[in-house]
Protein backbone atom coordinates (compact mmCIF):
# COMPACT_ATOMS: atom_id res chain seq x y z
CA UNK A 1 0.00 0.00 0.00
CA UNK A 2 1.85 3.33 -0.92
CA UNK A 3 1.33 6.41 1.46
CA UNK A 4 2.18 10.16 1.02
CA UNK A 5 2.41 12.74 3.78
CA UNK A 6 3.00 16.14 3.54
CA UNK A 7 5.76 17.57 5.56
CA UNK A 8 3.10 19.56 7.58
CA UNK A 9 1.29 16.56 8.40
CA UNK A 10 4.00 14.46 9.97
CA UNK A 11 5.08 17.24 12.04
CA UNK A 12 1.22 17.18 13.14
CA UNK A 13 1.56 13.97 14.24
CA UNK A 14 5.20 13.51 15.49
CA UNK A 15 5.86 16.79 16.80
CA UNK A 16 8.91 18.71 15.14
CA UNK A 17 9.22 22.12 13.24
CA UNK A 18 8.97 22.19 10.05
CA UNK A 19 11.29 24.86 7.57
CA UNK A 20 10.49 25.97 4.40
CA UNK A 21 7.62 24.59 2.27
CA UNK A 22 5.69 22.18 4.53
CA UNK A 23 3.22 21.29 1.51
CA UNK A 24 6.18 19.29 0.54
CA UNK A 25 5.09 15.50 -0.47
CA UNK A 26 7.30 12.60 0.50
CA UNK A 27 6.19 8.71 0.36
CA UNK A 28 9.31 7.05 1.37
CA UNK A 29 12.03 7.64 3.71
CA UNK A 30 15.55 6.72 2.15
CA UNK A 31 19.14 7.70 2.78
CA UNK A 32 20.74 10.75 1.78
CA UNK A 33 22.68 9.14 -1.41
CA UNK A 34 20.23 7.23 -2.79
CA UNK A 35 16.66 9.81 -1.86
CA UNK A 36 14.85 10.94 -4.89
CA UNK A 37 13.04 14.24 -4.91
CA UNK A 38 9.44 12.13 -3.45
CA UNK A 39 11.78 10.92 -0.72
CA UNK A 40 12.89 12.04 2.96
CA UNK A 41 16.33 11.96 4.02
CA UNK A 42 17.76 12.53 7.46
CA UNK A 43 21.00 13.56 8.73
CA UNK A 44 22.76 12.35 12.22
CA UNK A 45 26.41 12.39 11.93
CA UNK A 46 28.46 15.35 10.86
CA UNK A 47 30.57 12.98 8.27
CA UNK A 48 27.67 13.25 5.79
CA UNK A 49 27.31 16.26 5.41
CA UNK A 50 28.99 16.37 1.78
CA UNK A 51 25.95 14.21 0.84
CA UNK A 52 23.78 16.49 2.13
CA UNK A 53 25.14 19.16 0.08
CA UNK A 54 24.50 17.37 -3.42
CA UNK A 55 21.06 14.91 -1.61
CA UNK A 56 17.91 14.70 -4.30
CA UNK A 57 15.97 14.33 -1.71
CA UNK A 58 12.75 16.42 -1.56
CA UNK A 59 13.08 16.75 2.48
CA UNK A 60 15.17 15.61 5.40
CA UNK A 61 15.39 15.63 8.53
CA UNK A 62 17.79 17.60 10.85
CA UNK A 63 18.75 18.78 14.40
CA UNK A 64 18.17 21.93 15.94
CA UNK A 65 22.10 22.76 15.15
CA UNK A 66 22.20 21.73 11.90
CA UNK A 67 18.98 23.47 11.06
CA UNK A 68 20.63 25.87 8.59
CA UNK A 69 22.99 23.30 6.30
CA UNK A 70 20.20 23.22 4.25
CA UNK A 71 17.61 25.24 2.41
CA UNK A 72 15.58 22.13 1.32
CA UNK A 73 12.38 21.31 3.39
CA UNK A 74 13.18 20.02 6.60
CA UNK A 75 11.51 18.93 9.46
CA UNK A 76 13.64 20.18 13.09
CA UNK A 77 13.94 17.27 15.56
CA UNK A 78 15.42 16.80 19.03
CA UNK A 79 16.48 13.48 17.96
CA UNK A 80 16.62 13.15 14.03
CA UNK A 81 17.26 9.36 14.16
CA UNK A 82 14.51 8.55 16.33
CA UNK A 83 12.08 10.75 14.34
CA UNK A 84 13.65 8.58 11.20
CA UNK A 85 11.94 5.64 12.71
CA UNK A 86 8.82 7.21 13.26
CA UNK A 87 8.70 8.52 9.79
CA UNK A 88 9.40 5.11 8.32
CA UNK A 89 6.97 3.45 10.26
CA UNK A 90 4.49 6.15 9.45
CA UNK A 91 5.03 5.74 5.69
CA UNK A 92 5.68 2.14 5.25
CA UNK A 93 2.51 0.60 7.73
CA UNK A 94 2.52 -3.03 8.02
CA UNK A 95 -0.28 -5.04 6.11
CA UNK A 96 -3.51 -5.21 7.11
CA UNK A 97 -4.54 -8.68 8.60
CA UNK A 98 -7.61 -9.99 8.59
CA UNK A 99 -9.38 -11.27 11.80
CA UNK A 100 -10.00 -15.27 11.90
CA UNK A 101 -8.76 -18.64 12.19
CA UNK A 102 -7.70 -20.47 9.10
CA UNK A 103 -9.02 -23.97 8.34
CA UNK A 104 -5.94 -25.98 9.10
CA UNK A 105 -5.60 -24.79 12.30
CA UNK A 106 -5.19 -27.06 15.50
CA UNK A 107 -6.88 -25.64 18.44
CA UNK A 108 -6.60 -27.17 22.00
CA UNK A 109 -10.31 -27.76 23.81
CA UNK A 110 -10.36 -24.43 26.60
CA UNK A 111 -7.92 -21.96 24.35
CA UNK A 112 -9.09 -18.87 24.37
CA UNK A 113 -8.73 -16.37 21.24
CA UNK A 114 -9.94 -13.21 21.10
CA UNK A 115 -12.05 -12.38 18.23
CA UNK A 116 -9.68 -10.25 17.14
CA UNK A 117 -6.88 -11.87 16.67
CA UNK A 118 -5.60 -13.75 13.44
CA UNK A 119 -4.47 -17.06 13.20
CA UNK A 120 -2.65 -18.41 10.03
CA UNK A 121 -2.44 -21.54 8.00
CA UNK A 122 -1.15 -25.58 10.19
CA UNK A 123 -0.43 -22.64 13.35
CA UNK A 124 -1.29 -25.38 16.53
CA UNK A 125 -2.39 -23.87 19.93
CA UNK A 126 -2.24 -26.36 22.68
CA UNK A 127 -5.13 -26.98 25.34
CA UNK A 128 -6.01 -23.78 27.87
CA UNK A 129 -3.63 -21.28 25.50
CA UNK A 130 -4.66 -17.65 25.49
CA UNK A 131 -4.07 -15.16 21.92
CA UNK A 132 -5.37 -11.69 23.00
CA UNK A 133 -6.96 -9.29 21.27
CA UNK A 134 -5.87 -8.00 17.86
CA UNK A 135 -2.44 -10.81 17.84
CA UNK A 136 -1.75 -12.00 14.83
CA UNK A 137 0.11 -15.74 15.13
CA UNK A 138 1.74 -16.76 11.77
CA UNK A 139 1.86 -19.60 9.50
CA UNK A 140 3.20 -22.86 11.30
CA UNK A 141 3.28 -21.32 14.62
CA UNK A 142 2.96 -23.59 17.47
CA UNK A 143 1.38 -22.61 20.75
CA UNK A 144 2.15 -24.59 23.87
CA UNK A 145 -0.65 -25.65 26.71
CA UNK A 146 -1.46 -22.52 28.92
CA UNK A 147 0.66 -20.39 26.77
CA UNK A 148 -0.71 -16.40 27.26
CA UNK A 149 -0.16 -13.89 24.66
CA UNK A 150 -1.25 -10.64 25.17
CA UNK A 151 -2.55 -7.86 22.55
CA UNK A 152 -1.09 -6.70 19.35
CA UNK A 153 1.58 -9.63 19.19
CA UNK A 154 3.13 -10.52 16.24
CA UNK A 155 4.62 -13.80 15.79
CA UNK A 156 6.22 -14.25 12.28
CA UNK A 157 5.83 -17.93 10.80
CA UNK A 158 7.49 -21.00 12.34
CA UNK A 159 7.58 -19.31 15.90
CA UNK A 160 7.54 -21.66 18.75
CA UNK A 161 6.63 -20.78 22.16
CA UNK A 162 6.59 -24.22 24.92
CA UNK A 163 4.01 -24.93 27.55
CA UNK A 164 3.18 -22.61 30.58
CA UNK A 165 5.24 -19.41 28.94
CA UNK A 166 3.62 -15.82 30.07
CA UNK A 167 4.48 -12.85 27.13
CA UNK A 168 2.46 -9.42 27.27
CA UNK A 169 1.64 -7.23 24.70
CA UNK A 170 3.30 -5.95 21.88
CA UNK A 171 5.65 -9.02 20.97
CA UNK A 172 7.59 -9.43 17.71
CA UNK A 173 9.08 -12.65 17.46
CA UNK A 174 10.42 -13.15 14.50
CA UNK A 175 10.69 -16.62 12.13
CA UNK A 176 12.60 -19.48 14.29
CA UNK A 177 12.36 -18.12 17.64
CA UNK A 178 11.85 -20.75 20.19
CA UNK A 179 10.82 -19.36 23.52
CA UNK A 180 10.91 -22.11 26.64
CA UNK A 181 12.69 -25.04 25.47
CA UNK A 182 13.87 -27.20 28.21
CA UNK A 183 17.43 -25.22 30.27
CA UNK A 184 21.02 -26.98 29.85
CA UNK A 185 20.49 -28.93 33.10
CA UNK A 186 22.61 -32.09 33.43
CA UNK A 187 24.20 -33.70 36.46
CA UNK A 188 26.64 -36.32 36.10
CA UNK A 189 25.73 -39.56 38.01
CA UNK A 190 28.05 -42.76 37.81
CA UNK A 191 29.80 -42.02 34.34
CA UNK A 192 26.62 -40.81 32.73
CA UNK A 193 24.55 -37.20 32.30
CA UNK A 194 20.87 -37.11 34.48
CA UNK A 195 18.79 -34.30 32.51
CA UNK A 196 17.36 -32.06 35.65
CA UNK A 197 13.61 -31.31 34.57
CA UNK A 198 13.58 -27.63 33.64
CA UNK A 199 9.98 -26.84 35.62
CA UNK A 200 10.12 -22.95 35.35
CA UNK A 201 8.90 -20.60 32.70
CA UNK A 202 9.83 -17.71 30.45
CA UNK A 203 7.91 -14.11 31.53
CA UNK A 204 8.24 -11.57 28.63
CA UNK A 205 7.32 -7.70 29.56
CA UNK A 206 5.40 -5.54 27.00
CA UNK A 207 7.34 -4.26 23.67
CA UNK A 208 9.39 -6.74 23.58
CA UNK A 209 11.15 -7.78 20.01
CA UNK A 210 13.01 -11.03 19.52
CA UNK A 211 15.19 -12.00 16.13
CA UNK A 212 15.20 -14.79 13.86
CA UNK A 213 16.47 -17.63 15.56
CA UNK A 214 16.86 -16.31 18.72
CA UNK A 215 16.39 -18.85 21.63
CA UNK A 216 15.25 -18.42 25.34
CA UNK A 217 15.67 -21.22 27.88
CA UNK A 218 12.69 -21.55 30.38
CA UNK A 219 14.08 -21.76 33.95
CA UNK A 220 15.07 -24.74 35.96
CA UNK A 221 13.42 -23.85 38.75
CA UNK A 222 12.53 -20.11 38.82
CA UNK A 223 11.53 -18.19 35.47
CA UNK A 224 13.46 -16.79 32.70
CA UNK A 225 12.12 -13.36 33.01
CA UNK A 226 12.49 -10.89 29.81
CA UNK A 227 11.32 -7.37 31.61
CA UNK A 228 9.62 -4.62 29.67
CA UNK A 229 11.32 -2.84 25.97
CA UNK A 230 14.05 -5.27 25.40
CA UNK A 231 15.33 -6.11 21.95
CA UNK A 232 17.10 -8.95 20.77
CA UNK A 233 18.88 -9.30 17.59
CA UNK A 234 18.97 -12.91 15.78
CA UNK A 235 20.47 -15.61 16.99
CA UNK A 236 21.09 -14.80 20.95
CA UNK A 237 20.57 -17.17 23.18
CA UNK A 238 19.43 -16.67 26.60
CA UNK A 239 19.76 -19.45 29.04
CA UNK A 240 17.74 -20.51 31.54
CA UNK A 241 16.76 -18.27 34.57
CA UNK A 242 18.45 -15.40 33.49
CA UNK A 243 16.66 -11.63 34.05
CA UNK A 244 17.28 -9.35 31.16
CA UNK A 245 16.02 -5.90 32.24
CA UNK A 246 13.71 -3.60 30.90
CA UNK A 247 15.01 -1.74 27.43
CA UNK A 248 18.26 -3.51 27.13
CA UNK A 249 19.98 -3.68 23.86
CA UNK A 250 21.03 -6.93 22.62
CA UNK A 251 22.90 -7.33 19.26
CA UNK A 252 23.21 -10.86 16.93
CA UNK A 253 25.51 -14.06 18.13
CA UNK A 254 25.16 -12.80 21.84
CA UNK A 255 25.01 -15.27 24.35
CA UNK A 256 23.61 -15.20 27.97
CA UNK A 257 24.67 -18.07 30.22
CA UNK A 258 22.42 -19.61 32.76
CA UNK A 259 21.41 -17.79 36.23
CA UNK A 260 22.69 -14.37 34.71
CA UNK A 261 21.34 -10.89 35.48
CA UNK A 262 21.75 -8.33 32.77
CA UNK A 263 20.37 -4.72 33.91
CA UNK A 264 18.19 -2.39 32.67
CA UNK A 265 19.41 0.29 29.63
CA UNK A 266 22.60 -2.09 28.92
CA UNK A 267 24.04 -2.10 25.24
CA UNK A 268 25.54 -5.91 24.42
CA UNK A 269 27.33 -6.20 21.23
CA UNK A 270 27.35 -8.89 18.40
CA UNK A 271 28.81 -12.41 20.22
CA UNK A 272 29.43 -10.60 23.12
CA UNK A 273 29.37 -13.65 26.02
CA UNK A 274 27.91 -13.47 29.90
CA UNK A 275 29.12 -16.73 31.52
CA UNK A 276 27.04 -17.92 34.24
CA UNK A 277 25.73 -16.63 37.51
CA UNK A 278 27.16 -13.09 36.95
CA UNK A 279 25.53 -9.38 37.71
CA UNK A 280 25.49 -6.38 35.28
CA UNK A 281 24.59 -2.97 36.38
CA UNK A 282 21.96 -0.80 34.65
CA UNK A 283 23.57 1.15 32.01
CA UNK A 284 26.39 -1.09 30.75
CA UNK A 285 27.89 -0.95 27.31
CA UNK A 286 29.63 -4.53 26.22
CA UNK A 287 31.59 -3.71 22.91
CA UNK A 288 31.18 -6.99 20.45
CA UNK A 289 33.14 -10.38 21.22
CA UNK A 290 33.44 -9.14 24.54
CA UNK A 291 34.20 -12.25 27.65
CA UNK A 292 32.10 -11.21 30.59
CA UNK A 293 33.44 -13.95 33.19
CA UNK A 294 32.87 -11.72 37.10
CA UNK A 295 29.70 -9.26 37.80
CA UNK A 296 30.02 -5.45 36.57
CA UNK A 297 28.89 -3.57 39.75
CA UNK A 298 29.39 0.02 38.22
CA UNK A 299 27.67 1.80 34.52
CA UNK A 300 30.17 2.37 31.64
CA UNK A 301 31.21 0.67 28.65
CA UNK A 302 33.51 -2.75 29.03
CA UNK A 303 35.79 -4.29 26.07
CA UNK A 304 37.60 -7.20 26.12
CA UNK A 305 38.73 -9.86 23.22
CA UNK A 306 41.94 -9.77 20.99
CA UNK A 307 42.53 -7.42 18.35
CA UNK A 308 43.16 -8.39 15.13
CA UNK A 309 46.01 -7.95 12.80
CA UNK A 310 47.74 -9.49 10.02
CA UNK A 311 48.20 -13.51 10.91
CA UNK A 312 52.00 -13.85 10.95
CA UNK A 313 52.09 -10.91 13.54
CA UNK A 314 48.65 -12.80 15.29
CA UNK A 315 50.39 -16.05 16.08
CA UNK A 316 53.96 -14.05 16.97
CA UNK A 317 52.35 -11.71 19.92
CA UNK A 318 49.46 -15.05 20.69
CA UNK A 319 53.12 -17.68 21.20
CA UNK A 320 53.99 -14.90 23.77
CA UNK A 321 51.00 -14.71 25.54
CA UNK A 322 51.28 -18.13 26.33
CA UNK A 323 54.28 -17.39 27.94
CA UNK A 324 53.24 -14.39 29.62
CA UNK A 325 53.29 -15.95 33.16
CA UNK A 326 56.74 -16.62 32.70
CA UNK A 327 57.72 -13.71 31.58
CA UNK A 328 55.96 -12.04 34.78
CA UNK A 329 57.92 -14.38 36.65
CA UNK A 330 61.15 -13.28 34.88
CA UNK A 331 60.48 -9.53 35.43
CA UNK A 332 60.21 -9.96 38.72
CA UNK A 333 63.00 -12.01 39.98
CA UNK A 334 64.70 -9.25 37.61
CA UNK A 335 63.17 -6.41 39.84
CA UNK A 336 64.23 -7.97 43.23
CA UNK A 337 68.10 -8.40 41.60
CA UNK A 338 68.01 -4.79 40.44
CA UNK A 339 66.55 -3.96 43.76
CA UNK A 340 69.28 -5.93 45.67
CA UNK A 341 72.05 -3.87 43.11
CA UNK A 342 70.41 -0.59 44.32
CA UNK A 343 70.80 -1.39 47.67
CA UNK A 344 74.43 -2.65 47.87
CA UNK A 345 75.32 1.01 46.19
Amino acid sequence: MSVSYRLSEIAAQLGGRVLGNADAIVTQIASLETAQPDQITFLTNSRYLGQLAVTRAGAVILAEQDADLTELPRIISDNPYAYFARVSALLNPLPEVKPGIHHSAIIGAGAIIDATASVAATVVIGEGAKIGAHSVIGEGCSIGANVVIGSRARLYPRVVVYHDCLIGDDLIAHSGVVIGADGFGIAMDRGRWLKIPQIGRVVIGNDVEIGANTTIDRGALDDTVIEDGVKMDNMVMIAHNVRIGAHTAIAGCAGVAGSSTVGRYCLIGGMAGITGHVKIADHVEIAGFTMISKSITEAGSYSGGYPFSKTDDWRRNALHLRRLDELVKRIKKLEKELDCIKSDK
